[in-house]
């Protein structure tokens, strides 16, 4: 017990409660002029900003109960979660996210393999209590999803999955074949970071090629009569990215504009990681034989991280967003904790 209240005072220190509080009563006062509400964007990143310092706080508190009572099981799995959350150190981490799956190599079987990370990832997020939104998808030629794109808006989002970004690999006999022949399919999972406002990149409104058509996807049956669904080319870079979930144009511009964005920080970051790599004298190619996990359905069961080692024999409950262990052992891998 002596052990686990040295650990307790060292995260109290590191998370710094009296801030907290003091921000938490200085966003709550805020929240209370009437004016505050006039910039929505603001206001909802400020709302989400004060939910997550209060579960902060509450979870502190509630640790501290459990230690003042003797409950040291879970006082120790509670402050192992809260250890855990120093690991989130990284720029962006504690920022939400936009999770693109695209089919890679393989056909149809890929495009199916797209639509089962899809499944994958949603429940998981459903299991962390995330909600997320669907602003793309393109589906099959004849089953399954050739790309989407769905928005996580939620504190440590970016966190968690930024190790997910890169391509996955799946074993398995084939239900489109009549033979039922082993095949393997690959889909890119791209995680880029939400930019909080004054983050973004300036975009000179020239290097932009807008156009505008029917949206074939979710929405309402004035979708399908007015050009709500939106494209955008930025020229220098090539990046072109595409919304039509919503109803109206605007908000689809809104959401392109916010992924472009994104996905430039992405570039930069990329760039001057190569810039790095060239000068340790580093390179590894950016192709489908680089994939970060292998999901085996076929002759045995088995998921491998390729960074960490991690096995998991349990492929169906993988499958449906058991993917925590994944995640986790990736972070205390490659990343480096906050120091206490």
């Amino acid at each position: 017990m002596e052990e686990l209240k040295l650990r307790f005072a060292a995260l109290q220190k590191k998370f710094d409660v009296d801030s907290k509080k003091n921000e938490i009563a200085k966003i709550t006062d805020e929240a209370g002029n009437p004016d505050f509400w006039n910039d929505r964007d603001r206001a909802s990143s400020q709302m989400k900003k004060l939910s997550f310092l209060q579960k902060e706080v509450d979870r502190l508190g509630m640790i501290e109960l459990e230690l003042s009572e003797g409950e040291s099981d879970q006082a120790k799995k509670d402050i192992e979660e809260l250890e855990f959350s120093l690991y989130f150190s990284g720029t962006h981490d504690k920022n939400g996210a936009i999770v693109s799956l695209h089919a890679g190599q393989g056909g149809t079987e890929a495009m199916d393999w797209t639509e089962m990370l899809w499944r994958m990832y949603t429940r998981f997020f459903e299991k962390m209590g995330w909600s997320y939104e669907e602003i793309e998808r393109t589906r099959g030629d004849e089953a399954g999803i050739k790309s989407v794109t769905l928005t996580v808006d939620e504190p440590l989002v970016y966190g968690y999955l930024k190790g997910e970004n890169g391509v996955h690999r799946l074993v398995r006999q084939s239900p489109f074949n009549a033979d039922k022949l082993r095949q393997t399919s690959f889909s890119l999972v791209e995680v880029i970071p939400i930019l909080e406002k004054g983050e973004e990149i300036a975009l000179n409104e020239e290097e932009l090629e807008w156009e505008f058509f029917r949206s074939g996807g979710h929405g309402g049956q004035n979708v399908n009569k007015v050009s709500t669904a939106v494209r955008l080319k930025h020229k220098p870079s090539g990046i072109i990215v595409t919304c039509q979930t919503e109803r109206y144009q605007g908000q689809n511009r809104e959401n392109a504009l916010k992924i472009l964005q994104a996905k430039l920080w992405t570039l930069q970051e990329n760039q001057a990681k190569e810039v790095q790599s060239e000068i340790k004298g580093e390179h590894k190619m950016a192709s489908w034989g680089n994939q970060i996990r292998s999901y085996v359905l076929h002759p045995y069961h088995l998921v491998k991280d390729n960074r960490t080692d991690l096995e998991i024999s349990n492929t169906d409950a993988v499958l449906d967003g058991e993917i925590y262990p994944f995640i986790e052992a990736y972070l205390k891998k490659y990343s480096s904790p906050v120091t206490l």
